[in-house]
């Protein structure tokens, strides 16, 4: 199946270049362009890409309000995946916390923007979990109940360690000994106890209120 992405950032040559990246691949597709953050809600719902490549900083609707403004206006919003020039950035915390499912370097190789898109798109892996894990450990907010109001079961507390340790669906079904479709199983009731959409903002949730703790 065919990844649709749009493309989002005030700059010329990294839009064309992401293009160049992506248009190369046989199962990815540029189904639009955007060079501000308020394009993009009325171009995600006439073109329905799977995944935004979000450029978290843009003079008027930078990446962070895009992605707030993007979630609330669609029912089934696409995955967004933020560009930045700098990894340990807190507009790229932001971002996550505001519903973004990874960061993408702007000097990424090609194989790792591909490799990226992919991921975010299947949403069974967490996109760089050791980088997700410094960005909460120097922007997060940590403390509230650990989570005691989710009433995670024992086993889905287990999935969601795992989950921030970057393990995927099938490495946590090898660790637990269980089938696939049971982590699968699993990661839903985790995100559904959480009121998140995807994995990353469950992790980000589990760090902030300390129930993982970013160092560990």
């Amino acid at each position: 199946m065919t990844i649709d992405v749009l493309i989002v950032d005030d700059d010329e040559l990294i839009r064309v270049g992401l293009r160049a990246i992506v248009d190369a691949q046989p199962d990815l597709r540029v189904v639009g362009e955007a060079t501000d953050g308020a394009e993009v809600p009325p171009l995600v719902a006439r073109l329905r890409p799977r995944v935004v490549l979000m450029d978290v900083r843009m003079p008027a609707i930078d990446g962070i309000q895009a992605t707030r403004r993007l979630l609330a206006a669609s029912a089934d919003p696409p995955r967004v995946l933020v560009v930045t020039t700098f990894a340990n950035d807190e507009y790229v915390y932001e971002a996550l916390r505001a519903g973004a499912s990874g960061f993408l370097l702007k000097r990424a190789r090609p194989a790792e923007v591909v490799e990226a898109i992919r991921v975010v798109a299947a949403g069974e892996s967490l996109l760089f979990p050791a980088a997700i894990r410094r960005l909460a450990g120097a922007y997060g907010v940590r403390g509230g109940d650990g989570l005691r109001a989710a009433r995670l079961t024992e086993r889905e507390g287990e999935v969601l360690r795992l989950m921030a340790a970057g393990l995927s669906n099938p490495e946590i079904a090898d660790r637990l000994v269980v089938g696939v479709e049971t982590v699968k199983t699993h990661v839903g009731n985790v995100l559904a106890k959480l009121g998140v959409r995807d994995r990353t903002q469950a992790v980000i949730a589990a760090y902030e209120s300390g129930f993982v703790m970013p160092a560990g």
